[in-house]
């Protein structure tokens, strides 16, 4: 059994984004490693290729600006990583996101035991999204649950939208759960750099002109920083550095985002306390019983 790792990237130095953090954290669990590297102005490429691992796999691409509506360029970024990798399974980690090595084995075993069950497409992981700084998560309306990291390669299956999961042509794949987390850090920056991550990802949603308007410089504001769960578990090892850098501190304010307005602080009560699942969560996937 032979598992590619792929992800892509750009910008990465300025927008604070850990990928190098985020490709140590999956290359233990991966025979190579893709990155579709776009064309960056800050030097990401170079860093990537600092990492200096025989495993690693660099695709030097450029990014076209007429798909920079709802993330399409993000998809077409995946998949070029994705249409590279030659493994019995493709491991997809954003550069963003980071495997904990505690569950190294657990992932492991799991592509081992369905490597010959072709009703499993792939693996859902469980999410922690961390928000504002490393040592608090959310877990409310409108943030996903889970996603599927681990997909069987060459099956047809590609990235889905804006990259956050995949399909089959427009099929919804079969996945059963990986028991694994993936730690997200998208929400975890020095403010003014926080700032510039989403006017660039807004940038990929709208273009730029009206990520310009909507997207001012400055510190970012956290908001009400309702419904943050105190953390009180070990990030993946690769991560400690980064997280012993942490110089800054988010306090309350009175801006609300919007998991901090109260219809949706209530919605996130009733899916947590009663429900058990998120309304209208986005979901790529069909979970086959166990």
């Amino acid at each position: 059994m032979r598992i590619s790792g792929f992800t892509f990237v750009r910008n990465a130095i300025d927008l604070y984004y850990p990928v190098v953090e985020s490709i140590r954290s999956a290359l233990p669990l991966c025979d190579e490693f893709v990155i579709a590297a776009g064309n960056s102005r800050d030097g990401t490429t170079e860093l990537l290729r600092s990492i200096d691992d025989p495993k690693i796999r660099i695709i030097e691409t450029v990014w076209d600006e007429s798909q920079f509506v709802r993330g399409a360029i993000n998809a077409e970024q995946t998949d070029i990583a994705l249409d590279a990798c030659t493994g019995d399974w493709a491991l997809y980690v954003q550069a963003d996101e980071a495997f904990h090595e505690d569950d190294y084995s657990t992932i492991i075993e799991k592509a081992e035991t369905y490597l010959d069950d072709e009703r499993v497409d792939g693996f859902l992981f469980e999410y922690r999204h961390f928000f504002a700084d490393y040592d608090h998560y959310l877990d409310c309306h409108p943030w996903y649950r889970r996603e599927v990291r681990l997909i069987r390669n060459n099956v047809g299956i590609n990235s889905w939208h804006d990259a956050q999961g995949f399909r089959r042509g427009r099929e919804k794949i079969q996945v059963v759960p990986a028991e694994a987390r993936v730690f997200h850090y998208g929400w975890v920056r020095p403010p003014l750099q926080m700032s510039a991550k989403n006017r660039a990802f807004a940038t990929l949603y709208v273009g730029s002109e009206q990520a310009e308007r909507e997207h001012a410089p400055g510190a970012y504001d956290y908001g009400q920083l309702h419904g943050r769960i105190r953390y009180r578990g070990t990030h993946p090892s690769v991560m400690q550095d980064r997280i012993a850098q942490c110089d800054w501190t988010a306090e309350p304010t009175e801006t609300q985002r919007k998991h901090d307005k109260l219809d949706q602080r209530a919605l996130s009560w009733l899916e947590n306390c009663i429900l058990g699942f998120r309304v209208g969560e986005r979901r790529n996937y069909l979970l086959i019983p166990s």
